[in-house]
């Protein structure tokens, strides 16, 4: 499923367009008892309960693809009779209605899933007409065909917090009645897959609120798929087979910030020189190799790692986008920005106390043209983010701090001293 699909279902979960028939579930205490079961015709219920179910429904299709929602496949051996499958689709056929089939579920799950606490089971089924579109993306009136499909989502249920409230039968303000409230969906799936706008009973589309811990026992007990890692753990995980390998904490970020900055430049070139493919970038073993090349480890390393990484990853090599991190690489990025900024600034400095040792030799090369005090001085590092423009007189009074964490360009600025910021006259 594309972005693009699950837009198209979402757009309808709305009063104006939702044709939901059935709402069913359980509700289960923290020991595993069903405390109640719910049978209800969906478009019957009242405004208030009917918008809090189409949230939970809309959040259980929310997130991104490939992290928070995962395409799970039957395995072949499991589309039989028996299979969890099959079972799906009777239960999709019967719109919710065979009581049998519903409680296994409830059984499965509430076997299966690895959940403390009390919990919510719901289970929405709908019937869509699948309009056709034109190449133009516009809508006729005719459908291909009626897209029949289960959606289920389990929410956690809580006791709300403690705290005080008015106390109407008492006109007080009192500790306020503590409820068991429903929260959105920790886990999901929608079966079967809507795939370019049709049904796709050899997938299900899961979802998983922790991308960080997404249940692998609801994805292979449970729908009786084979689990797949989210982008999350993928990306902690190709950081974990550094990490081990390496064994020295500040070597091992050094290693990953090298190959971080490899793959990003990998993925860019690959997109341009692909641009438009729907085929995605993944990082084979050979590809780990080429990310290596220019990293300062040893050849017996970059083995240990190659190996490591196969071993994890086997046969089912992951997108490379899903391994980028853009957070640890934006903050090396501020690293060397700040490093280059005391470089130059060094480097000014340094200039400065040439000068002062070389009498009234020129701070820069001038083509032995004297300085004059009172005109500006521009020094200029075409590579440089900052660049200044002061008076000779002021360079002895540039220095560098701290402030607020962020490494600071200090020049002090004397009542009646005049300033300009890009040509433009400023006032301090």
């Amino acid at each position: 499923m594309t972005k693009k699909d699950i837009l198209e279902l979402k757009r309808r979960m709305k009063k104006e367009a939702c044709t939901f028939t059935k709402l069913c579930g359980c509700y289960v205490d923290g020991n595993k008892n069903i405390i109640l079961k719910i049978n209800e015709t969906f478009l019957n219920l009242k405004d208030e309960e009917f918008f809090k179910y189409l949230d939970i429904a809309k959040k259980a299709l929310s997130g991104t693809i490939g992290n928070n929602l995962l395409e799970l496949e039957f395995a072949p051996v499991g589309e039989g009779e028996d299979s969890m499958q099959s079972f799906l689709l009777g239960m999709r056929d019967s719109k919710l209605k065979n009581e049998a089939l519903l409680d296994r579920l409830y059984e499965k799950i509430i076997e299966k899933y690895d959940y403390t606490g009390n919990y919510l089971i719901l289970l929405f089924h709908d019937a869509y007409d699948v309009v056709i579109k034109t190449s133009d993306n516009n809508k006729l009136d005719e459908s291909e065909e009626v897209y029949d499909y289960v959606l289920c989502a389990v929410c956690p249920v809580e006791l709300s917090k403690a705290a005080l409230g008015y106390r109407e039968d008492e006109n007080r303000i009192g500790a306020r009645m503590r409820d068991w409230v429903v929260g959105m969906p920790e886990v999901g799936f929608l079966y079967p897959a809507f795939t370019d706008r049709s049904t796709d009973i050899h997938v299900v589309m899961y979802y998983t609120k922790d991308a960080k811990e997404t249940h692998t026992e609801f994805m292979e007990e449970i729908l009786g798929c084979k689990s797949r890692r989210s982008g999350t753990e993928e990306k902690e995980t190709f950081k974990s087979v550094i990490e081990n390998v390496i064994g020295d904490d500040e070597q091992s970020n050094e290693v990953f910030i090298k190959l971080q900055k490899n793959l990003n430049y990998m993925i860019e070139e690959e997109e341009a020189l692909n641009y438009g493919s729907k085929e995605p970038l993944m990082l084979t073993n050979s590809s780990v190799k080429e990310l290596m090349e220019d990293t300062d480890i040893s050849d017996e390393i970059k083995g240990k790692i190659e190996k490591a990484y196969d071993e994890t990853f086997g046969e089912e090599p992951p997108e490379a986008k899903n391994l980028l991190d853009k957070k640890a690489l934006e903050q090396s990025a501020k690293r060397d920005r700040t490093v280059e900024l005391e470089k130059q600034v060094n480097v000014l400095k340094q200039q400065l106390e040439n000068k002062k040792s070389a009498d009234d030799e020129p701070l820069f090369d001038t083509d032995e043209t004297p300085f004059d005090a009172d005109e500006p001085l521009d020094v200029n590092f075409a590579s440089a983010d900052i660049s200044l423009n002061v008076s000779q007189s002021k360079l002895t009074e540039i220095k560098t701090e701290i402030i607020d964490g962020k490494k600071c360009i200090v020049i002090p600025v004397e009542e009646g001293e005049s300033t300009s910021i890009n040509g433009v006259n400023t006032v301090i």
